[in-house]
């Protein structure tokens, strides 16, 4: 099977073909073990106007998916870039925590669900600045 997939993998299009739906898959997966141990329906809170929940998920996103670039940048086959970008996002996903963990004097998931958009800016950015550091590291 991985012979096949490595022959298909020489031609350009198939090539991106599987890293586009390797890639969304992950995405899918990784935002949604996201959802789970945030305190907020993140998608609930989008749809009724939080700006705070959307600009948070939309770091997110975008964390993933970068730390994704990275990987496929830096990796020969999909397999070590999925490898390397479920690694990545443990990573991203440790520094939500932490994150979480160093700001004691209010809770992020909370301020974020009441739509304190400085909040879900700050968490936002923190997403997409640790996503280049992560990316950097796992190539």
């Amino acid at each position: 099977m991985q012979d096949a997939i490595d022959s298909l993998m020489k031609y350009p299009l198939a090539s991106v073909l599987a890293y586009f739906s390797v890639g969304i898959l992950a995405l899918i997966v990784f935002l949604s073990v996201f959802e789970r141990v945030t305190r907020y329906d993140g998608w609930e809170e989008i749809r009724k106007g939080n700006v705070a929940a959307a600009m948070a998920t939309g770091g997110k996103i975008f964390g993933i998916c970068n730390i994704f670039r990275f990987s496929i940048s830096a990796n020969d086959s999909i397999y070590e870039s999925l490898l390397w970008a479920a690694v990545g996002f443990l990573l991203l996903l440790a520094a939500y925590f932490l994150f979480e963990f160093l700001t004691p004097v209010f809770r992020i998931d909370e301020e974020i669900g009441k739509d304190n958009r400085a909040v879900g800016l700050l968490a936002m950015i923190i997403s997409v600045s640790l996503s280049y550091i992560i990316g950097a590291a796992v190539t």
